[in-house]
């Protein structure tokens, strides 16, 4: 096994791969979960980055074939010289608990028909251009995809294995193909600039301010980025002119950086004083730091709730006491939250590396430290931090781009949000010189991608983790539900990971 690299590819990129000839590759995924926790898996020939691709989809009836078979199919598949301009992708055992398959799913993905949730999303933003079912039920999988479509893509030809035919003479047989109208979606996804991207999403989201929290204030934050000032002016004019809130929580807290972005883009004295208002919160009566900023709720969100608040508070004011808090409120986290392989627990209820849980510590500390004066003296241990973090990061991001929903177990859903999150942080990385570029460029190119892919034109997400609070165990965060719809949160975040694309 060697490591190879396969530029220019939207979802074959950085993996361990096979070597069969000059250009094949095999490269192997983890899909997604049964509800008895049974990993679905893929695995892939690739021969060419821009080929059309074959899926091979079998087993789900729960009969699967049989690992030696599958190993001949890619083996044979990859030899072909008639097949050298097409890829291929199994799926040899899509359904190992049996279960009565829905499609398209219905209910709660994916505490609720796991599996077919996993295949629709997965095979959708994968988008073959041809699909070969092997033999049994295929709960009118074949019927829905060619005549409706799915995932949002558009539709997929199916046919089923002929009889009697070898599965190599079978695929050999189907080997001259058309571009499907679900691999032409994904390509005219994968397509869009980085700026057309942020307009495009800032078209649905960040017209709403009501409750000065974080989750809209992101795609607000991300409207200053490109210039809406005026729209963004009127979504700020009631608290600019006093109308009173109360900074109550950690959402709330986090949200006060619209008007902290809004003090130093426009120098709106209102603006500044919510944002020192807030800031202060952080320190006594007397003017002395606390042990660490409130609100915290022992969650790893904190790094990102507070921290970046605090560095641009010390920008406003040029007062160092706020960057010294800053340091002072991730260090204690850090402490409570680090694990042993350099992920954050969400809490200490759970020993859980939860995606979001730590997409705030990566992005955070990103953004923190692009405020942070460069002759602070804590600078390079919060620098330390970062690097240290998403170098841990780093293994986990997957075959297309993506980081998971539990970063390090097998088969939880590819997150959406998260990978944004740490996009940006690497790509602020990149351009503040803190981050090598051979090993991080790629790394960022492929979740480009990937976060492209899964966003839809009209700002439907796949896969974007609910809302979450500390949860009691494991299977509390693999059953949270992954929103396929409109999402204020990674509207947000997606925004402005595309304006960290845009260099804005």
């Amino acid at each position: 096994m060697i490591k190879k690299l396969l530029p220019n590819l939207s979802f074959f990129l950085l993996v361990s791969v096979h070597t069969y000839h000059t250009y094949a590759a095999e490269i192997s995924w983890d899909i997604g979960l049964t509800e008895n926790r049974a990993v679905i898996t893929a695995q892939g020939v690739i021969n060419n980055t821009h080929s059309k691709t074959i899926l091979y989809l079998d087993g789900l009836d729960g009969d699967p074939t049989s690992t030696a078979i599958l190993e001949e199919l890619l083996q044979e598949f990859s030899s072909k010289a008639t097949l050298q301009d097409n890829n291929l992708i199994v799926i040899s055992n899509a359904n190992p608990d049996g279960d009565d398959l829905q499609f398209p799913p219905q209910g709660q993905a994916y505490s609720e028909n796991a599996i077919s949730h996993v295949l629709w999303r997965w095979i959708g933003s994968h988008a073959p251009d041809l699909i070969v079912l092997g033999s049994g039920n295929d709960f009118s999988f074949a019927e829905t995809v060619s005549n409706t479509g799915i995932a949002g893509f558009g539709t997929i030809p199916v046919v089923n294995m002929s009889a009697g035919n070898s599965r190599v003479e079978f695929l050999l047989a189907n080997a001259d193909l058309e571009s499907s109208p679900a691999r032409s979606e994904l390509e005219r996804r994968a397509a869009r600039a980085p700026r057309a991207f942020a307009e495009e999403l800032a078209e649905m989201y960040g017209h709403e301010f009501s409750t000065p929290v974080y989750v809209p204030g992101m795609s607000v934050i991300g409207r200053l980025r490109l210039g809406h000032l005026d729209a963004v002016n009127a979504l700020l004019a009631p608290y600019l002119g006093g109308l009173e809130f109360e900074v109550s929580n950690s959402s709330a807290l986090a949200g006060q950086l619209v008007f902290a972005e809004h003090a130093i883009r426009t120098g709106n004295q209102q603006s500044m004083a919510l944002t020192l208002r807030a800031a202060e919160l952080a320190f006594t009566e007397n003017g002395e730091q606390l042990e660490v900023v409130p609100m915290h709720y022992e969650m790893s969100d904190a790094f990102f709730m507070a921290t970046p608040l605090l560095a641009k508070a010390g920008v406003l004011t040029g007062d160092n006491k706020y960057f010294d808090m800053a340091i002072r409120h991730v260090s204690f986290m850090r402490n409570m939250l680090l694990r042993d392989n350099g992920l954050y627990r969400h809490s200490p209820d759970a020993d859980v590396a939860w995606s979001r849980g730590n997409g705030f510590p990566a992005l955070g500390l990103a953004l923190t430290l692009s405020d942070f004066p460069k002759d602070h003296p804590a600078r390079d241990v919060l620098l330390g931090m970062l690097i240290h973090h998403l170098e841990a990061l780093l293994p986990y991001q997957d075959a297309d781009g993506m980081w998971h929903e539990v970063i390090d177990f097998p088969g939880s859903f590819a997150e959406i949000t998260s990978t944004a999150m740490i996009g940006i942080a690497i790509k602020r990385g990149l351009d503040q010189g803190w981050l090598p570029e051979d090993r991080y460029s790629l790394a960022l190119d492929k979740a480009w991608e990937a976060v492209k892919i899964r966003t839809s034109f009209d700002g439907v997400f796949i896969n974007a983790c609910t809302s979450t609070g500390k949860m009691p165990s494991l299977d509390a965060y693999l059953d949270r539900l992954a929103i396929f719809d409109k999402d204020d949160r990674a509207g947000g975040m997606v925004m402005n990971f595309a304006l960290e694309m845009a260099s804005l």
